[in-house]
């Protein structure tokens, strides 16, 4: 009769297992989890030094400019409107730009933003440099055009100056 009543309780039990609801669970709820940020506007800004060739003021240069270029590479936020401008250097004399030698010597130069030397590259008015927003966030690059005038009478030496260029955004 024991195996009886085990058999019954087995039975049992088994059929509650079946008709039951599915299996027991402690509950679950859900909840949403906002995520955001904000893009920075951001430019970032390189130069290569404007590359002139030599300057001979007796032969080549006495009727000749001498032309040079260089370059200014921006890298902005995509959709970003920026200005490039370019000073006027430590050796300026009112709007000139010279180059000095290792004494009190200078010869005068010029930057531009086109290729035919008429718009100087300046950094206020119509002296910016505006390009297109950038398209994407690669970098873009900008020849400086630069013309040391002819018939400059300097004497020999090696003649420096130093430009800052400025990305506005």
């Amino acid at each position: 009769m024991r195996i009886g009543k085990l058999l019954f309780a087995l039975t049992t039990i088994g059929v509650l297992a079946v008709l039951s609801d599915g299996p027991v669970v402690a509950g679950n709820a859900t909840a949403n989890l906002s995520v955001s940020t904000t893009v920075s506007a951001n430019c970032t800004i390189s130069t290569a030094a404007v590359a002139f060739p030599a300057y001979d003021p007796i032969v080549t240069n006495a009727s000749v400019n001498d032309d040079g270029t260089g370059s200014v590479t921006i890298t902005c936020t995509k959709g970003t409107a920026a200005t490039i401008g370019l000073g006027l250097g430590a050796n300026v004399s009112g709007s000139q730009m010279r180059m000095k030698d290792a004494t009190t010597d200078y010869l005068n130069y010029a930057l531009y933003q086109d290729s035919g030397r008429a718009t100087v590259w300046g950094n206020s008015g119509a002296g910016l440099l505006s390009p297109v927003a950038a398209p994407d966030k690669n970098p873009r690059t900008f020849t400086v055009y630069g013309r040391i005038p002819s018939a400059q009478d300097v004497p020999a030496g090696s003649y420096t100056d130093t430009v800052v260029a400025t990305v506005n955004f």
